[in-house]
């Protein structure tokens, strides 16, 4: 008998979410509302004051870019690499938004999307007619902008 490959994480953990969005409408929703929520949280990170001016604006959002790179990276070198070029434009989008806006208009673009993202997201689910995989485990919160950014792969025909 053949020995087979074990299973990636990452693989069990798209299995798992792919799970809970088989509905194409809920998908194309998940496609725009999951990288819109990863740039509000980005945005909103940005917003926290750094203590003491020790730190630069953005700071916070740099820290919690960089950890959760490190788990997708961990997780598949290849996702790690796109999920970095997606923090790093995204952290230059708001950059140049905390420029032009200033740190209260960021504040109140970023609440305002997070929002309207969210409400989009539990829309799918209702048309889905299943709850949302964070409700049974919170790292399906880093699950689902790899899961997006995997979709946009295969569309590529790359492997993650």
């Amino acid at each position: 008998m053949a020995a087979h490959a074990p299973e990636r994480s990452i693989d069990r953990w798209f299995s798992s979410y792919s799970d809970d969005h088989r509905n194409e409408t809920n998908q194309r929703i998940h496609v725009v509302a999951v990288p819109l929520i990863l740039w509000s949280v980005i945005a909103l990170l940005w917003c926290i004051p750094a203590a003491g001016g020790l730190l630069r604006p953005g700071a916070w959002a740099g820290l919690a870019m960089f950890a959760a790179w490190l788990f997708y990276f961990r997780a598949s070198r290849r996702l790690g690499l796109g999920m970095a070029a997606m923090f790093v434009a995204m952290g230059a989008l708001t950059h140049a938004l905390h420029v032009a806006l200033g740190a209260r208009g960021l504040l109140v673009l970023a609440l305002a999307v997070f929002v309207v993202a969210w409400i989009a997201q539990f829309v799918g689910h209702k048309l889905e007619g299943r709850k949302p995989s964070f409700l049974t485990d919170l790292v399906y919160l880093l699950i689902g902008p790899a899961w997006v950014l995997a979709k946009g792969y295969r569309r590529l025909g790359l492997r993650w």
